[in-house]
């Protein structure tokens, strides 16, 4: 299957110019990044230096023109290689100074009164605190105030060619799940199931899989997030397999069930269960709809077989450079979904004490309703 990497130019004046207007419309004078996944949006800039916490690269989007990087000396070959051309470097490691002046100064000569950053839901700043508060004094006059509702506005709604990458990664982990009966058998351990899975993925084509969960237990697993353990599995287990897998910078994010040699009754009754409450959940989707809406329809589904509390906190968010992004699919939630949104549908509940079933599927949101990009679940629960 062929993939198309990287963007062309175009694709990045097109966000930026975006971020422009709404910072116009916020009163903002210019926007500063310091997190991986913005600096990639913004500058199409990838690397696995992120992963050291020694030193902070930052990025900022002034009120017209290309982005200016400010990062140390080591990234600026690099980062020459992408769209950006306006860089400035620091020596680094300095931890007296660590870029602090030299963005402080760079900022000064763009804004007068109000700089931009995510500070709300779902951001952080990369940076130690003693320098943010370095940073707040050097800038004088010129306040920093919260950007988040412009990051996530951008990133909520994907273009096209960002689509064409989660519908990539979707299809290799899709292929990944159809085949796994020839990887998974009784007598195999979590941790032996969850590399074999790792290194299938991997082999499809994946980047990276840098969020992947593999639990068992008998007539269902009582956990979706912990690390895997040694527990041979054995007839009546049910494993649970979730997968956030990544092109390109891209992600997938979903699940899948199966049993280990039969299934109870039980066990498929809350299969079945989650499965409808998945398509309601996928039906509800189009523009227009808030992202509560899309809860109180699978939540419905759930309470009509039993299930209290409508499930877990959250039955879905959106996926992006994140395999979790904005919205929340949940109760308090009121983001109203739009065009090019891309979602998890991911509705679950506790079905005996101890047991949990989960499903979980990725649609596009469209004008027309939901577009299924994971290839859905069987209707019943395989047998391994």
């Amino acid at each position: 299957m062929s993939f198309e990497r990287g963007f062309p130019v175009s694709e990045f004046e097109t966000r930026v110019q975006k971020a422009q207007g709404m910072m116009r419309d916020a009163k903002m004078d210019a926007l500063l990044f310091m997190t991986e996944r913005e600096f990639t949006y913004f500058s199409g800039f990838q690397s696995n230096f992120w992963q050291s916490p020694t030193r902070p690269w930052f990025l900022i989007i002034p009120a017209q023109g290309k982005p200016i990087a400010v990062i140390p000396s080591i990234g600026e070959n690099a980062l020459l290689l992408s769209w950006i051309d306006d860089v400035r470097i620091w020596a680094s490691p300095n931890p007296q100074d660590e870029g602090i002046s030299l963005l402080a100064d760079t900022l000064k000569g763009l804004a007068n009164n109000r700089v931009g950053v995510p500070m709300g839901a779902e951001t952080h700043m990369r940076m130690p605190a003693n320098d943010v508060e370095m940073l707040r004094s050097s800038l004088g006059a010129v306040q920093m105030v919260d950007a988040t509702d412009i990051v996530r506005s951008l990133r909520m709604v994907k273009s096209e060619r960002e689509i064409a990458k989660h519908k990539h990664i979707c299809g290799l982990v899709s292929d990944a799940y159809e085949t796994i009966g020839a990887r998974v058998r009784a007598g195999m351990s979590e941790r032996e199931i969850l590399a074999a899975h790792r290194l299938d993925v991997l082999a499809r084509g994946a980047d990276t899989v840098p969020y992947i969960v593999a639990t068992a237990g008998v007539d269902g697993t009582d956990d979706a997030i912990r690390f895997p353990n040694d527990r041979p599995l054995n007839v009546g287990d049910v494993l649970f397999i979730d997968t956030g897998a990544e092109i390109d910078g891209y992600y997938c994010d979903f699940d899948r069930n199966f049993a280990i040699g039969r299934a109870s009754d039980a066990t498929k009754r809350a299969y079945d269960l989650a499965y409808r409450a998945t398509d309601t959940g996928i039906a509800a989707v189009r523009p227009g709809v808030r992202a509560c809406d899309v809860w109180q329809a699978m939540a419905d589904v759930l309470a009509s077989g039993g299930a209290q509390g409508g499930g877990v906190g959250r039955m879905g968010h959106g996926v992006g450079l994140h395999n979790t992004e904005w919205p929340s699919l949940m109760a308090t939630d009121r983001t109203v979904l739009q065009d090019g949104m891309i979602l998890a549908i991911e509705p679950g509940y506790d079905f005996a004490p101890g047991k949990m079933m989960l499903h979980e599927e990725n649609v596009i949101v469209r004008a027309d309703g939901a577009e299924l990009i994971s290839r859905r679940a069987p209707r019943d629960i395989p047998i391994l």
